[in-house]
């Protein structure tokens, strides 16, 4: 690295302690009026040539990551840096300069020899220009080369990545397919079990139900009896009248609560009946949930997995964050990226306050750069979002061409991302 330059203040201590001490005289108003707007001339000029550095920096900026855009995400990183380095710079150099403003303000009112000491402040303030220019400049070349090198490091481990994502998604495929049978097997036992539950209910009932008709059989048997012995006392004695009608009533009595016994009897079956109806709707209901379930699944695998026949266009498609192709990873985010990084929360901000699902959205982007389509995998469940992501996705249009490795593969990719709201977008 460049020797740092000597600070303006040693270089002031030095020409005052080199100067020759000559008798301070008063400046006259003019002159002192002429020194301060030649040093305020000279600080705009300072800060005309800071500007016009900084923008030839960002132009710089710009045609590197025009050049480097199938490497843009390594080359963020590195933009960062650099950034950091510039405001770093830039602070420090204001902070030179509001310095040498100070000083030479406390020197001008002290001072007759003003203009002679702000030529040497300019002198000593444009080699400090240069110098930082030429650190700057190293500096930034050997964070290109750091660049490079960090891509290259970074494009093995993306290859390394992207080969075992898709043997853990190969993998997370046979699971799903054994725990989906594990669930359809469980759900059948859970079937098999309600219906032996139910069987074991009917034939409880039935029990229940052959009791009653016992109870009111043996009831019956004992009214008959009763009945019969009334009839023997009648036949016996004329006199005990008081007594057989006291013993009718009795019966009548027992006949209104065997009645009133059998009532109940046909209320509670009622009302088993009603429950065993109930519950069977349950059970219908539950079963007609695992099946709705079970064919919403079946459509989602389907979804996945199978290939779109209804266009004749070379289709490509990236449902995760990897994938072995590097070109199609690439393109990928920087599609999410233009979305993130443009402001497009502004079109949500109100209506995403509302109670959401997070949606999931597949966009088809064609070779061009324009949407082909937006399909919602699954909905916020509010159609002022979904509208307004449609309108996002639009105002972002076109995405950039494919670049020529990917062109010769497909026509037309889908990317499928979650849409996640919080202080910006973000497509995960």
């Amino acid at each position: 690295p460049a020797p740092a330059a000597p600070s303006m203040q040693a270089t002031v201590d030095v020409a005052e302690r080199s100067a020759p001490v000559e008798p301070v005289q008063a400046p006259a108003p003019d002159q002192v009026q002429a020194a301060q707007e030649q040093a305020a001339e000279q600080e705009r000029e300072l800060e005309r040539i800071v500007l016009e550095r900084d923008r030839q920096d960002a132009q710089r900026l710009q045609q590197a990551q025009s050049a480097a855009q199938a490497q843009e995400e390594a080359a963020r990183a590195a933009q960062r840096d650099l950034e950091a380095a510039r405001e770093a710079a830039r602070a420090e150099q204001l902070a030179r300069l509001d310095a040498a403003r100070l000083e030479t303000e406390r020197r001008d009112a002290e001072q007759d020899a003003a203009r002679k000491e702000q030529e040497r402040l300019a002198a000593a303030r444009a080699d400090a220009e240069r110098t930082e220019a030429a650190r700057q400049e190293q500096a930034a070349q050997t964070q290109r080369e750091a660049a490079r090198q960090e891509q290259a490091r970074q494009d093995a481990e993306r290859q390394e990545v992207a080969r075992q994502e898709q043997a853990r998604q190969e993998a997370a495929r046979q699971e799903a397919a054994r725990q989906e049978a594990a669930r359809q097997e469980q759900a059948r036992a859970d079937a098999a079990r309600m219906a032996q539950a139910e069987a074991d209910a009917a034939r409880t009932e039935q029990a229940r139900q052959d009791q009653a008709r016992q109870e009111a059989a043996r009831r019956d048997a004992a009214d008959r009896e009763t009945a019969r012995q009334e009839a023997l006392r009648q036949e016996a004695a004329g006199q005990e009248a008081a007594r057989q009608e006291a013993a009718r009533q009795e019966a009548a009595r027992q006949e209104a609560a065997r009645q009133e016994a059998e009532r109940q009897a046909r209320a509670s079956q009622e009302q088993a009946q009603r429950e065993r109806a109930a519950q069977e709707a349950q059970r219908e209901e539950r079963l007609r949930a695992i099946g709705k379930q079970l064919d919403q699944e079946a459509a989602q695998r389907d979804a996945a997995a199978s290939t779109p026949t209804t266009s004749s266009l070379r289709r490509g498609w990236m449902f995760g964050r990897a994938d072995a192709n590097a070109d199609l990873v690439h393109y990928a985010q920087a599609m999410s990226r233009k979305i993130e990084l443009n402001m497009t929360l502004d079109l949500l901000r109100d209506i995403v306050k509302q109670r959401h699902t997070q949606p999931v959205v597949t966009l088809a982007i064609r070779a061009d750069g324009s949407v082909e389509k937006v399909t919602f995998v699954v909905s916020s469940g509010v159609p002022a979002i979904d509208e307004a992501i449609r309108q996002v996705v639009a105002s972002q249009a076109p995405y950039g061409p494919f670049p020529p490795a990917l062109a010769r593969q497909y026509d037309v990719i889908e990317i499928r991302r979650t849409w996640i709201f919080d202080v910006a977008i973000r497509l995960e």
